[in-house]
């Protein structure tokens, strides 16, 4: 019998023997709050944590995205508690290009000693001997992608490849240029970008990638510190006997066969609600309403 998880079915990787469900997690919630400070800090529940951990990857999750800014430190450590040795076929994404100030924010971490620090901090607190995928994020605009040349740091991360230290590449938070510069350097295997029902900038690069069978990896796809709110979208929700959260996911994947989902909670009751999306299926009247509660945005 299948697992919950599978029933919105997997997807391989290019160039790689990794399959992953495409219902997966996203493990940034698990950090704490500190006043203003947002991924900050040890969880308020230490042991719920493990738990949501623990239950995802018993119910069929297995890509895991992370990194060890999210804290800074605390994400990668829960996952090593909960889940090392880690169970075959287990895929940990996580991210490298950013830190965290003191007062909370989040710093451009570009330079050749920048990254390869994060690499080793990501290694060392995952316990492993490479990495899985790292994404290199941009970050010549915190708030969303913007241009600028990323060449010297996607070499840098290539050199650690052939190292053996990151095993595949990806993006995150850039542009369809940006993108292009790095395929031309190394093989991408996915992109991560804002993308959910309502924030439809990556709408041709989404179909663009799945022409050329590179993941699509939307963060925020229930708005992240601004959950989605629409009349429309709990009308729709109410009709199909599901919660707007669990529609909003559901759109997601019948978007588009390249789009992975990390939805991330720190509550195993929320965990439960996001991975039943994965058996919805909206039918095409509903998906025909559903479509237009987002516009496309400004695309690069």
């Amino acid at each position: 019998m299948l697992q919950q998880t599978q029933l919105a079915g997997s997807f391989t990787l290019p160039g790689t023997a990794m399959s992953v469900n495409r219902m997966g997690y996203g493990a940034m919630q698990l950090a704490g709050r500190d006043g203003d400070k947002l991924v900050w800090g040890p969880p308020r529940d230490r042991e719920e944590a493990i738990a949501v951990l623990q239950e995802a990857v018993a119910s069929g999750v297995n890509h895991i995205d992370t990194s060890d800014y999210y804290g800074p430190h605390v994400t990668n450590q829960l996952i090593k508690q909960a889940l090392h040795p880690y169970p075959d076929g287990l895929v940990i994404v996580t991210k490298v290009g950013s830190r965290r100030g003191e007062d909370g924010s989040w710093i451009p971490a570009f330079s050749r000693e920048d990254l390869v620090a994060a690499i080793h901090d990501n290694l060392r607190n995952l316990e492993v001997d490479a990495l899985d995928v790292v994404n290199l994020r941009s970050m010549f605009s915190v708030h969303g992608p913007a241009e600028g040349s990323m060449e010297e740091q996607i070499t840098v991360l290539a050199e650690l490849q052939r190292k053996g230290l990151i095993r595949h590449i990806g993006l995150s938070n850039v542009t369809p240029a940006q993108l292009a510069e790095a395929r031309r350097i190394v093989a991408i295997v996915c992109v991560q970008n804002h993308y959910n029902l309502v924030h439809r900038a990556d709408d041709g690069l989404i179909d663009d990638l799945a022409r050329d069978g590179i993941a699509y990896v939307p963060f925020f796809p229930l708005g992240g510190f601004t959950p989605l709110q629409s009349a429309e979208l709990s009308d729709i929700a109410a009709s199909l006997g599901a919660t707007p959260m669990q529609i909003a996911l559901a759109w997601l994947l019948q978007r588009s066969p390249n789009i992975l989902l990390i939805p991330g909670t720190s509550s195993r009751k929320h965990l439960r609600e996001n991975l039943q999306a994965a058996q919805l299926r909206i039918p095409s009247e509903v998906l025909a309403n559903l479509n237009p509660i987002g516009k496309p945005e400004k695309e690069f």
